[in-house]
């Protein structure tokens, strides 16, 4: 099953991943150096990057209030959440697997009142410390949510984002459990019970107005490896998925 940038899939799923409350786990995260009124904006995903993306989640709340002295801080979010739907959907086909091993989410977060009208001792860089240790705790709870368990973080640096500004990032590792059996030409059935190893990334960074909060996960390994080693080596992993499921799924 090696990624498939043709067609977009239209297929819908027989389940809903990261339902409702997943995405308002990034309590903690703030930021904002201009006031803004109303709703927060939903963050940007371009559309040369998102095709064949599919949006199962989002949410718009309020996830922070805290009083500083005489100032209540209140943070308000807007976060979309995807999973890669020819992925998603040929697990569901094959295995009758729930949630997906390659996810992406993005959060917008501004703060109210902005970070130049908080009480002294109150600022941004206090705030962005806060984002970063929430943000890893939530980016945790949405793996989860997605079926990737044993999330660890495994390297913590400074990155360049594509808009050029400095990001906090962390590399996580974790394991995807893949549930199934396997028709084999004899009659009988080959079980699956090996977990794909999972990658992960996560940045968290300012870009002048708010605190912009992205992460995704994906597969280390060809998930084509998974039915493989469950397989006897008498049987040919390819040929097995072929029969399992249409040419389309199967690719």
């Amino acid at each position: 099953m090696d990624e498939n940038t043709g067609a977009r899939s239209t297929r819908t799923t027989r389940r809903r991943l990261l339902a409702g409350g997943a995405a308002v786990g990034v309590a903690g995260l703030a930021g904002c150096l201009g006031g803004r009124d109303g709703p927060v904006p939903e963050p940007d995903v371009t559309s040369d990057r998102i095709e064949d993306w599919r949006q199962t989640d989002g949410s718009e709340s309020t996830v922070f209030e805290q009083s500083y002295g005489p100032v209540t801080v209140r943070a308000r979010e807007h976060t979309r959440i995807f999973e890669y739907a020819p992925v998603a959907d040929a697990l569901a086909e094959t295995v009758d697997a729930s949630g997906s091993p390659v996810v992406f989410f993005a959060t917008r977060i501004d703060l109210r009142p902005a970070v130049d009208q908080l009480p002294a001792g109150v600022g941004r860089d206090r705030l962005m410390s806060e984002v970063e240790a929430a943000a890893t705790d939530a980016f945790r709870a949405q793996l989860r949510n997605a079926g990737i368990e044993n999330v660890a973080i495994a390297d913590e640096g400074i990155t360049t984002v594509r808009s050029g500004h400095t990001a906090t990032a962390w590399r996580l590792t974790g394991e995807y459990a893949v549930d199934g059996a396997i028709p084999l030409p004899t009659g009988s059935t080959a079980e699956i019970d090996r977990p794909l190893q999972i990658g992960a990334r996560l940045g968290v960074w300012h870009d002048g107005t708010d605190v912009i909060v992205a992460g995704g996960a994906y597969p280390t390994d060809p998930l084509l490896d998974v039915f493989d080693a469950a397989l006897p080596d008498s049987v040919d992993a390819e040929r097995a998925v072929t029969q399992l499921a249409d040419a389309e799924t199967a690719e």
